[in-house]
């Protein structure tokens, strides 16, 4: 697939990279984005195993247009250069660094990278970097981090280690994270990436997962991770724009194309001028519109 660091990035979909079946089958549930565990879901006697078979599965499955991720074992850990190795020469997407606590960390990583794209001829920069962010001094080196690296391509929240970092647990409000996702999506806002909220663990409890997205999509996070393929269509469905929206930002459009036939740089609809941040907004919300089957070819809105 070509890389787009642009993309929409509504669900990452956590496999276990332990698991053949959840492995081969991963493309079928529609995430924009899967990400293979090396880390939390593999056992210590499993590691070498789970890396092998997610770069078997990296170089024969044809996943299509989907994001891949891994998310490798620490940086601290003996099995992280391996990983990343392994990873990289297998073609991964992007590279998710568990416990992300300062710059120098994405630092240590890029360098790895680049020496396995060297070794194993790929072009440099192919490989992209995000950041999972799961301690205190993490969240408080956000910025830093965010900008730490032209591959980086996000920061995600990770809530069950920030909340026993910061000796609390979740709560269904949600109240304990406020901090953290303010910085998150602040910094990579600032920093031109995107941003992740954390997996929302209680998979029957549909209210709260609509409730918990509804309240990051107001935030402006991109999207969410999560733990289990039904609750893809229902973070998808929080982040579909509304039919007044698809219509404005279609009405917007126009207007470009109106502008770009005259070939003015000035756009104008209803006699008011079009400022950037406007035409960037409207652009979305046709690209989120379009992948949630909301409008036809041409644009028109259609509904589900």
């Amino acid at each position: 697939m070509t890389f787009k660091k642009d993309r929409l990035r509504r669900t990452m979909m956590f496999v276990p990279g332990n698991n053949p079946g959840m492995i081969k089958d991963a493309g079928i549930f529609g995430a924009d984005s899967i990400m293979f565990d090396l880390e939390d879901s593999v056992s210590l006697a499993e590691k070498d195993a789970a890396r092998d078979l997610v770069s078997q599965a990296l170089t024969t499955v044809d996943y299509g247009d989907v994001e891949l991720v891994v998310r490798t074992n620490g940086l601290d850990t003996p099995y992280f250069k391996d990983d990343v190795k392994a990873m990289v020469k297998s073609g991964i997407d992007v590279i998710r660094l568990p416990k992300t606590e300062n710059a120098e960390m994405i630092h240590e990583t890029e360098e790895l990278i680049a020496a396995a794209e060297a070794e194993f001829d790929i072009p440099v920069g192919t490989t992209h970097v995000m950041a999972a962010i799961e301690s205190a001094e993490g969240v408080l080196n956000v910025a830093s981090i965010a900008k730490a690296s032209k591959r980086m391509i996000g920061i995600a929240l990770s809530a069950e280690d920030y909340t026993t970092d910061l000796q609390t647990h979740r709560y269904p409000d949600g109240k304990e994270l406020e901090f953290a996702r303010n910085m998150i999506i602040n910094a990579a806002r600032a920093a031109g990436i995107a941003a992740f909220d954390t997996v929302y663990t209680d998979v029957d409890n549909t209210a709260g997962l609509i409730a918990e997205t509804e309240y990051i999509h107001e935030l402006g996070y991109d999207g969410k991770s999560v733990i289990n393929p039904r609750q893809i269509s229902v973070i998808n469905d929080v982040f579909a724009p509304t039919e007044a929206a698809i219509k404005q930002a279609r009405n917007v459009i126009a207007a470009i194309e109106r502008a770009h036939q005259a070939g003015s740089g000035v756009i104008a609809m209803n006699g008011q001028m079009v400022d950037r941040p406007v035409v960037m907004r409207a652009q979305r919300v046709m690209k989120l519109a379009k992948a949630s089957g909301l409008v036809d070819k041409e644009g028109h809105y259609i509904g589900k």
